[in-house]
């Protein structure tokens, strides 16, 4: 391929018959010197291997030779820089392609490599041909990689080492080689080619951005590699991962083309941490209401604080989570904490315990336990300053002192961090609990939850379970929950499947085997 117009861009520099005031010996920026009327440099007609050339004597430790047209440099595009030179007398130089980088505002981006291979004449007479290629992209076969930043180029060559020779040039050409790296027939883009690296510590944040721009319609490739992003990115564009991704864990991926386990997955290596960062974004994109588990299960090794991975603590749009499994993975992580405290309970202030000692260590959604706690009650609110515990129902026969045990389970999804949740729905998912954990702990506040057919497998202790008034208006429909205390006699058994703390939850069409049982506040 060798194209002096690409897609109505010119790339080539003009011959040197058309004029020595073309050409630069300094850098081809306006205002800088010119090969015309120079006593080194003139145009010769009639060469035996170049019809038309520059014959130039080398006068200075770096004989410069650049172009005063700019040839463009775009995302995508891969230029070949050509040049064939002789040596005709005098000391043998070295030469070398080299290219001056200008940005928007017609600096020189100097950080960029700005010259390519030498090669060193060592006859006269014979040809020798010098090329580099120059692309914003930063892959193998690229001998100047520049960046976006980089918008133009002023094209020529060098002439290094010993002054004195003489030496002939023909014309430089500009060719477009795109089509050695990325073929036009291929329907998508690679974020490389926008000046990603893939080396797990620059941040690529902008290259993808500028892919995603530059897709229009075409599916975006991300490359093996480990690409580190160290921003909030939203990529609009259909994507596919080789590579895997790498964010801090307060950042988000949104992928609005691609909303689903199978490419969260992808993208971040695993499916456990591509279930947090889809999650993560259930949150914060506005156009995706579910997010699909492409009925695939993940194994949770410890519960997982939804509000923390979210980054909010209130959210009332409404957010559904369907088709898959999560399968409860056996470790420290699920190990109930049991915090004993002496407390004072008055009937005046009937749902806040004082004088809490350890307060700091009891967390909220705990449950209560103690002389005259009734069933299910549980810690709403801790106030470390005043040493307070508010309680989601009110004491039956503990006015005074006395001690009390509090008591976290752990849970798949826990949502207690959430102030306020309204209109979160999880559909057709089998929490897997094993034995090992709890289902899910409903956020203190919010209304009109909803479980559709989803199965609660073996929980430990509580399958749904409410602390707050987060169960307001909820809906319990065509669900299984499968105690894990099939063998145990039914006066000892202690899990719960469902509990309550609001009004108007509303049950439909479901089913409880073998032992577990209700709970209300």
């Amino acid at each position: 391929m060798n194209k002096a117009i690409t897609d109505g861009l010119v790339l080539m520099p003009p011959p040197f018959s058309a004029g020595l005031n073309l050409w630069s010996r300094e850098d081809g920026v306006p205002g800088s010197g010119s090969y015309q009327g120079q006593p080194n440099a003139a145009l010769v007609t009639n060469d035996q291997d170049f019809a038309g050339c520059l014959e130039l004597q080398k006068t200075e430790a770096t004989q410069k030779l650049r172009s005063f047209a700019q040839t463009p440099i775009q995302p995508g595009l891969y230029l070949r820089v050509t040049a064939r030179v002789k040596a005709v007398s005098g000391n043998l130089p070295s030469v070398r392609i080299a290219a001056w980088a200008g940005d928007l505002g017609g600096q020189n981006v100097a950080a960029l490599p700005q010259t390519g291979p030498a090669v060193t004449l060592t006859a006269y007479g014979q040809v020798v041909t010098v090329s580099a290629i120059i692309s914003p992209a930063s892959r193998t076969g690229v001998d100047l990689p520049w960046s976006l930043q980089s918008v133009y180029a002023h094209v020529g060559l060098d002439l290094t080492g010993a002054n004195g020779g003489v030496v002939r040039i023909d014309d430089i050409v500009v060719e477009d080689v795109t089509n050695i790296f990325i073929r036009k027939l291929m329907d998508w883009v690679d974020v490389r080619d926008f000046g990603a690296l893939g080396n797990g510590s620059t941040n690529d944040a902008a290259a993808f951005l500028a892919a995603d721009a530059a897709a229009q319609g075409r599916e975006i490739l991300v490359p093996s590699g480990v690409f580190r992003l160290t921003s909030d990115v939203t990529i609009n564009s259909r994507i596919r991962f080789e590579g895997t991704l790498s964010m801090p864990a307060n950042r988000k991926l949104t992928l609005t083309r691609n909303f689903d386990l199978d490419t969260y997955g992808q993208a971040f290596g695993s499916e456990l941490e591509g279930f947090r960062r889809a999650l993560q974004a259930l949150f914060y994109f506005t156009d995706y209401v579910t997010l699909d588990l492409s009925g695939r299960r993940v194994d949770i090794p410890e519960p997982i604080d939804v509000a923390a991975l979210a980054g909010i603590t209130s959210f009332s749009s409404r957010r559904v989570v369907r088709n898959g499994s999560l399968n409860a993975v056996a470790g420290p992580g699920w190990t109930t904490e049991d915090v004993t405290s002496v407390a004072t309970y008055s009937a005046s202030a009937n749902t806040t315990l004082t004088g809490v000692a350890n307060v700091a260590n009891i967390k909220v959604g705990s449950l209560v336990i103690g002389t005259g706690v009734g069933r299910e009650v549980y810690v709403t609110a801790t106030n470390i300053g005043a040493g307070t515990v508010t309680i989601s129902q009110p004491l039956y026969a503990a006015v005074g002192v006395r001690n009390y045990t509090f008591r976290r389970f752990k849970y798949l999804l826990d949502f207690s961090g959430f102030n306020l949740l309204s209109r979160f729905e999880l559909e057709d998912i089998e929490f897997n609990c094993l034995g090992v954990g709890s289902g899910v702990l409903l956020p203190m506040a919010g209304n009109t939850q909803r479980f559709m057919s989803c199965s609660f497998n073996r929980p430990l202790d509580r399958g749904i379970s409410s602390a707050g008034s987060g169960c307001q208006g909820m809906f319990v429909d065509m669900c299984q929950f499968l105690s894990n205390e099939q063998s145990v006699p039914a006066v000892d058994r202690t899990t719960i499947a469902m509990n309550v703390q609001a009004n108007d939850t509303k049950l439909r069409n479901n089913r409880v085997v073998g032992g577990a049982r209700g709970g209300g506040g």
